[in-house]
C-alpha cells in the first residue's frame, strides 16, 4: 500500500493508460481525482473499481480555466495533491509535413503541450505550498525519435520532455519530483487510431509492422505503463527527478 491515503490526480483518465493507472493506484490505497472530457466515459472506466474514494472531473486540458478548475476542485475536495499523472494526449492526423495542416498541428499541441503545461503550472502551485509531491508526465518514444507522417505528435512529445526537465529543476527545492514515461506502442484505443491513420483499411498489417520494430515483438500493455508510473511516483524513486524512462520492449536499444 505505497499510496495509502495519498491523493492522486490523473488526466486522460478514461483512456487506456489512464484507466490502468487509476486502478493500480487505487489498489495501493490512493484516493483518486480523475479528469477527462466525458463524465460518461469516466463512469464507465471506473465502474469495475472497488474504491469509493474517487472524484470524477470533466475538463478540456487545452483550456487553462478548466485546468485551474480541476486542480481547485481536487484541492477543495481532498485538501492536497500528492501525485499528478499528467497523462492526457492525442495523436492527431497523419500527413507528411508538406501536406500537414496548421489546424491539425495546433490541435495536437493544444492538448499534448499546452495541456501538459497548464497542468504543471497549476498543480505545481499547490505542491509548492505543500513542499511535497510527485509528477509523472506521459511522453513517448516519439519524444526521442522521428516518424514520417507524425510531425505534430512527434514535436509535441519532444516538447513534453523539455517541459519535464524544466519543471523538475524549478520544483526540486520544494521537495517535488518530476519525471516522465516514454512508451513505445501501447495496446490502447489510441494505438488503434494510429494504425488506422497509418494504413487505412489495413490496420492489422500496420500493427504487425509497428510490432516488428520492437525487439520484444509486441505492444506494451497499459498495465505495464501504469506500473512504471507507480514506481516513479512512489518513495522508492526518491532520488529520481528530471528524467524520462523508456518503456519500449528494447526499441530504444536500436537508436542513440
Amino acid at each position: 500500500m505505497r499510496f495509502s491515503d495519498k491523493i492522486v490526480l490523473i488526466t486522460g483518465a478514461a483512456g487506456g493508460i489512464g484507466i490502468a493507472a487509476a486502478k493500480a493506484f487505487a489498489k495501493e490505497g490512493a484516493k483518486l481525482a480523475l479528469v477527462d472530457l466525458s463524465k460518461e466515459a469516466l463512469e464507465k472506466a471506473t465502474s469495475s473499481m472497488t474504491t469509493e474514494d474517487v472524484l470524477l472531473l470533466t475538463a478540456n486540458v487545452a483550456n487553462e480555466d478548466e485546468v485551474k478548475r480541476y486542480v481547485e476542485e481536487t484541492v477543495n475536495h481532498y485538501g492536497r495533491i500528492d501525485v499528478f499523472i499528467n497523462n492526457a494526449g492525442i495523436n492527431g492526423k497523419f500527413a507528411n509535413l508538406v501536406d500537414q495542416t496548421a489546424e491539425n498541428f495546433q490541435a495536437v499541441f493544444n492538448v499534448n503541450v499546452m495541456g501538459v503545461f497548464y497542468g504543471l503550472k497549476h498543480v505545481l502551485k499547490t505542491m509548492k505550498e505543500q513542499k511535497s509531491g510527485a509528477i509523472v508526465n506521459t511522453a513517448s518514444n516519439g519524444g526521442l525519435l522521428g516518424s514520417p507522417g507524425m510531425g505534430p505528435y512527434i514535436a509535441s512529445k519532444h516538447a513534453v520532455i523539455g517541459l519535464n526537465k524544466t519543471a523538475a529543476l524549478e520544483a526540486v527545492e520544494y521537495g517535488i519530483r518530476v519525471n516522465a514515461v516514454a512508451p513505445s506502442g501501447v495496446d490502447t484505443a489510441m494505438m488503434k487510431s494510429i494504425e488506422t491513420n497509418a494504413m487505412p483499411g489495413k490496420e492489422q498489417e500496420a500493427r504487425e509492422q509497428f510490432e516488428s520494430t520492437v525487439p520484444m515483438k509486441r505492444y506494451a500493455t497499459p498495465e505495464e505503463i501504469a506500473q512504471l508510473m507507480l514506481f516513479l511516483a512512489s518513495d522508492q524513486a526518491s532520488f529520481l527527478t528530471g528524467s524520462y524512462y523508456r518503456i519500449d520492449g528494447g526499441q530504444g536499444a536500436n537508436s542513440v
